[in-house]
């Protein structure tokens, strides 16, 4: 009992964090989205963006250097489009 009072606060942020990971793998990039016309984005994160071409939010917040503002620069940039 114990133990369970101790960790709570850790698996319940844990969980949300799952959740909220099992929400970006469901929103989808359209199969013409020209990441280099994104304004915000550096270009480092453009250039790997336009390289591996990435299905969704999901998939892109995993590749190396593509940072949390970045995940939510392209989310605006879906919603301002109507693809989310």
């Amino acid at each position: 009992m114990e133990i369970q009072v101790k960790y709570d606060g850790y698996v319940r942020r844990q969980a949300e964090q799952i959740e909220r990971f099992k929400r970006l793998e469901d929103v989808n990039f359209p199969e013409d989205f020209d990441f280099r016309s994104v304004i915000g984005l550096s270009t480092e994160v453009m250039e790997k963006l336009t390289k591996i071409r990435p299905v969704s939010l999901g998939q892109a917040s995993r590749i190396s250097g593509v940072t949390p503002a970045a995940i939510s620069i392209l989310m605006i940039n879906l919603k301002k489009q109507g693809h989310l």
